[in-house]
């Protein structure tokens, strides 16, 4: 069983750049009718000085889950609200 990961190995990781090669969007349709798309989308990556019992090192990921509701049943839908922006 691996060790645990603790803040002095999160510290001491190094942070490793990274470009975007394909980032793909889930889609799933609830009971509701509504479809839900969601993304997961790479922020930050770190290597520590850690590695898994394969020898393969350990990384650690920072990430925001982006989430889009569409096809939204019309009853579910409460009335838009009107706009405080007021144009100059």
């Amino acid at each position: 069983m691996p060790s645990p990961i603790t803040p002095e190995d999160v510290a001491s990781g190094d942070d490793i750049d990274f470009e975007e090669k394909e980032e793909h969007w889930n889609v799933y349709r609830l009971k509701d009718g509504t479809t839900l798309k969601i993304k997961l989308v790479l922020v930050g990556v770190k290597r520590l000085k850690k590695h898994g019992p394969d020898g393969s090192p350990v990384y650690m990921i920072n990430a925001q889950n982006v989430v889009r509701a569409i096809d939204i049943p019309k009853e579910l839908m409460a009335k838009q609200k009107e706009s405080t922006f007021k144009p100059v």
